[in-house]
């Protein structure tokens, strides 16, 4: 199936997938190939992980956003999102610490994406 991942910066992955794992408000999300249409929303401070047709999985942070599949296509339609191979992961341990509940929020998905805690 074709998977786009999009910030509103920019975008951050596209190519073809074998499954798309993402946490909705309604709890975590396993899209496979042929999966029914659906439209669901990300949370906020989730993480998103995209298995590649190549077996290589592409992992991210994202604050907010949308999930939308059809017809073996899906969109992650991020507000804010940040791939795991791009995090600042000391800045993100700082942050998770912060007197703010919304960075230490980002901050808390930013080192799981990162595979850096549960």
């Amino acid at each position: 199936m074709t998977v786009e991942l999009v910030a509103v910066e920019r975008r951050l992955w596209s190519g073809t997938a074998n499954m798309v794992i993402a946490e909705t408000t309604v709890g975590e999300l396993g899209i496979l190939p042929g999966h029914t249409q659906l439209l669901g929303q990300l949370v906020e401070g989730g993480v998103v992980t995209i298995r590649g047709a190549d077996g290589v999985d592409v992992t991210a942070a994202v604050q907010g956003g949308f999930l939308s599949v059809s017809d073996d296509r899906v969109s992650v339609l991020a507000e804010s999102a940040e791939l795991a191979a791009e995090i600042d992961v000391a800045q993100a341990e700082q942050d998770v610490r912060h007197d703010d509940e919304d960075v230490r929020l980002w901050a808390a998905a930013r080192l799981r994406a990162a595979g850096r805690r549960d």
